[in-house]
């Protein structure tokens, strides 16, 4: 009786864990879907809302941004995402932190030059007060 119990429990905690698992993973997606589109149409409320007041965001070109200099550079138009898809995507959530990694795939308009990009993408999530904010992210042209 004791080890049935002890079964019961367990199960018990390990089903809760894993929903509590599930739902992080679907937040934090629905935080990447966000800001997917809010990429692609600029709201800086919008982005303030999803970006860590530490955030670090590193281009593949190797220029990084803190979260003044990321939101002002969608805002404005400096840099114009036409369209973005995102492929490949994982989530990890260790606690009230989430890795995402994914390939980017967009078509640009930076200048009114129109142009296509192709990186690998690597973003930190954290969880503040139930939202989940950007702090780092980092990308890597694709080569092939």
């Amino acid at each position: 009786m004791k080890r049935l119990t002890l079964l019961s429990i367990f199960i018990s905690i390990f089903t809760t864990t894993v929903m509590a698992q599930s739902k992080s993973v679907q937040q934090v997606e629905a935080a990447v879907e966000q800001l997917r589109l809010t990429m692609i149409d600029p709201n800086e409320a919008v982005l303030n809302k999803l970006a860590s007041d530490q955030l670090t965001y590193g281009h593949s070109s190797g220029k990084v941004e803190d979260k003044t200099a990321f939101v002002q550079t969608l805002v404005t138009g400096k840099s114009d995402f036409v369209t973005i898809t995102f492929t490949n995507q994982t989530v990890q959530v260790v606690g009230s932190t989430a890795v995402v990694r994914h390939r980017l795939d967009a078509s640009t308009n930076d200048g009114g030059k129109p142009s296509t990009v192709k990186l690998d993408i690597v973003l930190v999530w954290v969880k503040v007060k139930n939202n989940w904010q950007l702090l780092a992210r980092q990308a890597v042209k694709v080569l092939n």
